[in-house]
């Protein structure tokens, strides 16, 4: 996921701290709070323009407007540019002995691991009902939300998050008789179009991600979604999913896509495939590619993409994921999408939780998430008031965030998840290299109970 991640961090000290959960300064006059600020961002390195964006305007703005209260708040900007991992790390070591954060940016994977290691708690126990009562909820679709949310309860705010589409080469869709506003309604209408591409001469029809070379790609832009498409999630209500009949149909597309000569099965396993098919798109190779709002922004634009395409705008098209059926999908949906995000939240160690989620609630203002994005910074926000003004000129960026991001899926925010993922993109492997789907799925069943601790905690 190529969505900047920005990682806030801030440790109370100063004079007159009160005990979590209770305002600072109240009561007795108060004193000065300083907060400190840190994120996973450096000038000149990782990050820059979120350091930049933080040190230059929430900080002195922040503090404008808390003088204007009639507090005394003070921010330090502390830089930071490490490995994620290193900085996950280090966030853990921190919230584990009771120091560090006031105010934590975590990726959303790690949200369900820190809440069940206590690490993080729901945000209405930490702050109180202003967390439940801040007014951008209204503005932030409830399938996104539910990024911020764990058993049911609210752990953070949604920084911003992104989602996957079916994209198209309309030139070859010409040749081949389709639609330049083709939007499939189901998989056989996937499977049809792929057939009437291989007619015409098209040399990969179609190309899911599949495999363990492309990694957490074939997760997000393959499985998962048919998955999801079929009617399935790879974790529901505590129990992970097995050999269901939702993993098997899923299976069985790629079966028809690789085994059926639509799709390219030696690419998926190529070390460098997923930047192949970049290339192979942006060469008109490629007809139909499922692929996130990165690839929009930041594989085929024109400008600075990795793959350039000059005439992006007026010939690749895009269209909403089929379930695998009208209806069949995930909470009966016609079409479906997976969506990655990180997160903002409140330290339960704070000992100024009610300003830390001030400035928490600052950053996701819509002054302050338009002027983030200002600059060629756009990316889609969490909320739909801020989306439809930054977003005008951004066709891709506004059909994501007006017809995907309401049905959208997110996975599962558990430390098991990534084992759980590879022995996914080891089915498809499998699939791909010719082994049925039943056998695929049962293969990955066995895999799935050494993972999780047995078949207690797999839905049968």
């Amino acid at each position: 996921m190529a969505m900047r991640k920005i990682a806030v961090v801030l440790a109370a000290a100063g004079l007159g701290l009160a005990a979590c959960g209770q305002s600072s300064g109240g009561g007795g006059g108060g004193g000065a709070i300083e907060l400190t600020i840190t994120q996973n961002a450096i000038a000149g390195g990782k990050n820059a323009a979120a350091a930049g964006f933080v040190a230059n305007w929430v900080i002195p703005k922040f503090e404008a407007a808390q003088k204007a209260k009639g507090k005394d708040v003070t921010v330090k900007f502390v830089p930071s540019g490490v490995d994620d991992e290193q900085y996950k790390t280090k966030l853990s070591l921190d919230l584990k002995s009771g120091k560090g954060a006031d105010v934590i940016d975590i990726d959303g994977i790690w949200a369900g691991e820190f809440a069940q290691a206590g690490y993080i708690k729901p945000l209405a126990d930490v702050v109180g009902p202003e967390a439940e009562s801040w007014e951008g909820w209204s503005q932030i679709p409830e399938s996104v939300q539910g990024l911020a949310t764990y058993e049911g309860k609210k752990y953070a705010l949604p920084i911003g998050t992104d989602g996957r589409v079916l994209y198209f080469n309309k030139t070859l869709f010409g040749k081949a008789g389709l639609p330049a506003d083709w939007q499939p309604k189901s998989w056989q209408e996937i499977i049809d179009a792929g057939t009437k591409l291989k007619a015409s001469g098209v040399p990969v029809p179609i190309q899911i991600n599949a495999g363990t070379a492309m990694g957490e790609a074939t997760s997000m832009q393959g499985v998962l979604p048919l998955l999801a498409g079929a009617g399935g999630q790879v974790q529901q209500d505590g129990k992970w999913t097995g050999a269901s009949q939702a993993l098997k149909d899923a299976l069985g597309l790629y079966q028809k896509i690789y085994g059926g000569g639509l799709g390219d099965p030696k690419l998926q396993q190529e070390a460098k495939g997923r930047d192949k098919s970049f290339q192979q798109f942006a060469a008109g190779k490629i007809g139909i590619l499922m692929e996130g709002d990165y690839f929009w922004r930041g594989v085929v634009n024109p400008k600075d993409g990795v793959a350039p395409m000059d005439d992006r705008d007026q010939n690749v098209g895009y269209a909403l994921i089929p379930a695998i059926e009208p209806g069949k999908g995930i909470r009966g949906q016609d079409f479906v999408s997976m969506s990655g995000g990180a997160l903002r939240t409140v330290n339960p160690n704070s000992k100024h939780p009610k300003e830390a989620f001030e400035l928490l609630a600052f950053t996701l203002s819509p002054e302050a998430l338009k002027e983030e994005t200002k600059d060629g910074n756009v990316r889609i926000t969490p909320r739909t008031d801020v989306n439809k003004e930054i977003l005008a000129g951004q066709p891709l960026l506004t059909f994501i965030s007006e017809k995907v991001l309401p049905l959208t899926a997110y996975r599962p925010p558990v430390a098991v998840y990534p084992q759980v993922s590879v022995a996914l993109q080891e089915a498809t492997a499998a699939v791909v290299g010719g082994t049925p789907p039943d056998q695929a799925a049962a293969d990955y069943q066995k895999k799935l109970e050494g993972i999780v601790g047995g078949a207690g905690n797999i839905a049968s």
